[in-house]
C-alpha cells in the first residue's frame, strides 16, 4: 500500500533506491544478513571482493545541491547517482538508520523530538534529554541500549568494524547504544577524522568497514544557509580533504562512498509559523508539536479532532498538508518491516507536512525561538535525495582523477 503525497511532496524508497538499501549492500558485502533488497545503484556484489569499505556520512549533503556547487569537483566527478534519505529525512532518523540498517518503521526514532511514553517526556534523542532540560540517559540510570532496543549494524557484519566520529559526540549514550563491536576511533577536526580512516587501513589486515560521520556542513547550514559563500566553501574544503585522503590511502584496497543522511532547503522569515500565534490550534493538543517543524507529528485531544483538522485546512492549508499519521504509515512512509512496538505512539495523531519552505515551531514556556536558515525534515526533493559517490583509493585512480584536474 501507497499512500498520495499533495503537491511536490516525495516518498521515499525503500526498495532498492535508499539508504536503508546501501545499508543492505554493505551488510551483505561484510558477510551479514539484511532485511533489506540491495541498493540498485551499488549491489553488494560490487563491495564483497575489496579489502576495506569506507562510508562517509556528510551531514545535510543534498544530491541537488551537490549537483549546482560540486561540478568538477571530486565529489562531483564520481556521483553514481542519487538515492533517498527515510522519512523524515533528519539527522535523528536517518543516522540511526545507518548505525542499524533499519527502516524508521524498524527503529522508530522519528525525530529531533520523540515522545517517548515509555519514559513519560518528550526527548531530543540524539543528545538524549528531556525537551524540557536535565541529565541524559546515563545520569538518569536509563540504559539507552536497552530503551531503544535496536541491533548495531556493527554487529551484522563479519569483518572488523571501525567508527570515526566527532570527539564531542563520540562518547554519547545514544553512539554508545549504537557501536556494538565496532572500534571508535574520534577527532577533532577534518584533517583529523583523514589521518585516523588512513591509519586505520594501514593497520588492518583482515576485510574491514569503517563508517566515518561529518557535521559541519549541516551546522554551517542551519546558521547561515545552504546557499552562503560559507557553505560553498566548506564543500571546496570537504573536496581537498578527499583528495588528500586518497593519497594517504593509496594501494590499500579500499572502496571509499561518500553520501548523507538528508539535503537541506533555505527559509526566511515569511517561511515561518509558530503555533503560539494559533491559540485555537494549540489549545487542540495535548502535547507539544514532536518530530520537525517540516514534519510535526501532532497530539490531539480527542474532543477537539474536529476542530483540529478544520484549523488546518482553512487556516493553514496553504502551508502544511494535513495526514493522518496512522495512514502514513500504513503506506509505507516510514518503511517496511514489522513495526516498532512504539512507533504509533511516537509519531502522534496526525502529520503537518511543510508545503514550499514553510515551517511549524512550538516553544515551551523558557526556550528563545529562534531560526534556522537552513532545515530539512520535510519530503521535498532537496531534503530527500542525497548524493551517492563511489571512488577508489589507488594509484591508477589518483593519476586519472588529478590528471583531469590539471588539464580544466
Amino acid at each position: 500500500m501507497s499512500i498520495p503525497l499533495q503537491d511536490d511532496l516525495q516518498a521515499p524508497c525503500y526498495h532498492g533506491g535508499g539508504i536503508i538499501n546501501l545499508m543492505a549492500s554493505l551488510i551483505r558485502a561484510r558477510g551479514g544478513a539484511a532485511d533489506h533488497a540491495d541498493l540498485d545503484l551499488l549491489p553488494a556484489a560490487e563491495l564483497a571482493d575489496v579489502q576495506h569499505i569506507v562510508l562517509l556520512v556528510i551531514d545535510g549533503l543534498g544530491a541537488d545541491w551537490l549537483k549546482r556547487h560540486g561540478q568538477g569537483g571530486i565529489f562531483g566527478s564520481h556521483v553514481r547517482g542519487a538515492i533517498t534519505s527515510v522519512f523524515p529525512p533528519t539527522t535523528a532518523t536517518a543516522i540511526t538508520s545507518y548505525l542499524t540498517g533499519d527502516a524508521p518503521q524498524q527503529h522508530a526514532l522519528t525525530g529531533w523530538h520523540t515522545w517517548m511514553r515509555e519514559l513519560g517526556c518528550v526527548m531530543a534523542v540524539l543528545p538524549g534529554r528531556p525537551r524540557y532540560g536535565g541529565v541524559g540517559y546515563h545520569q538518569a540510570h536509563i540504559d539507552a541500549a536497552a530503551l531503544f532496543g535496536h541491533r548495531s549494524v556493527f554487529d551484522r557484519m563479519q569483518a572488523q568494524t571501525f567508527v570515526v566520529s566527532p570527539a564531542h559526540i563520540a562518547h554519547s549514550d545514544y553512539n554508545r547504544a549504537h557501536l556494538g563491536a565496532a572500534q571508535l576511533r574520534t577527532f577533532e577536526n577534518l584533517r583529523q577524522m583523514f589521518k585516523e580512516t588512513a591509519r586505520i587501513l594501514r593497520k588492518c589486515r583482515s576485510h574491514s568497514y569503517s563508517y566515518l560521520y561529518w557535521p559541519g556542513l549541516d551546522s554551517i547550514g542551519h546558521e547561515r544557509g545552504m546557499e552562503s559563500e560559507a557553505a560553498v566553501q566548506h564543500l571546496r574544503q570537504l573536496e581537498q580533504g578527499l583528495e588528500d585522503f586518497l593519497r594517504l590511502a593509496a594501494g590499500t584496497d579500499t572502496r571509499i562512498l561518500v553520501c548523507a543522511d538528508h539535503g537541506q532547503i533555505d527559509t526566511s522569515e515569511a517561511d515561518q509559523t509558530r503555533l503560539s500565534d494559533h491559540p485555537q490550534l494549540a489549545d487542540c493538543l495535548t502535547l507539544p508539536l514532536c518530530g520537525e517543524p517540516r514534519a510535526a507529528f501532532c497530539y490531539v485531544r480527542p474532543h477537539r479532532v474536529a476542530v483540529f483538522e478544520d484549523y488546518c485546512r482553512d487556516v493553514l492549508g496553504d502551508r502544511f498538508a494535513l495526514y493522518r499519521s496512522r495512514e502514513l504509515v500504513d503506506g509505507g512512509l516510514f518503511g517496511p518491516g514489522r513495526p516498532h512496538p512504539q512507533l504509533e505512539q511516537r509519531v502522534g495523531d496526525y502529520t503537518l507536512l511543510g508545503r514550499g519552505h514553510a515551517v511549524i515551531r512550538d516553544y515551551l514556556p523558557f526556550e528563545k525561538p529562534f531560526r534556522h536558515i537552513g532545515v530539512h525534515g520535510g519530503l521535498s526533493p532537496a531534503e530527500l535525495m542525497v548524493p551517492l559517490c563511489v571512488l577508489d583509493a589507488g594509484p591508477a585512480h589518483q593519476a586519472a582523477f588529478f590528471t583531469r584536474r590539471s588539464q580544466t
